[in-house]
């Protein structure tokens, strides 16, 4: 008989602090880390999506719409443990367009929570 595997439970006060707490993480790319930090955001912080606009929008246009969400997303929430921890920056909305593209999506993969979506584009 196998013991049952205990799970963790959050409390509200845990997830609060997660808004506030810098984390941080790195992207490995060509066998060379990139360290990267960020927070999670409250819904105030959120980046917002024109739903007139998605509802009007053929489906490549919504696609692209999402994908201009989620990268704002990404942007916003390093931006903040940027601010936060302005000694920790290494990625900025400057920089952002100009590294590869298949850095950036490991790094959303592993800002957004999804590190195997990340590792599926090395």
């Amino acid at each position: 008989m196998t013991e049952e595997k205990k799970k963790e439970v959050w409390t509200i006060e845990a997830l609060v602090e997660l808004t506030e707490k810098v984390q941080s993480g790195s992207v490995n790319y060509l066998d060379k880390e990139l360290p990267i930090q960020w927070c999670d955001l409250v819904e105030s912080e959120e980046p917002k999506v024109d739903l007139a606009a998605v509802d009007a929008a053929d489906e490549g246009e919504k696609q692209e719409i999402f994908a201009q969400f989620g990268t704002e997303r990404v942007l916003a929430m390093i931006e903040k443990a940027n601010k936060k921890n302005p000694d920790g920056i290494t990625l900025t909305r400057e920089s952002w367009g100009k590294i590869p593209a298949t850095v950036r999506w490991q790094l959303s993969g592993i800002v957004l929570g999804n590190k195997e979506a990340g590792e599926n584009f090395r």
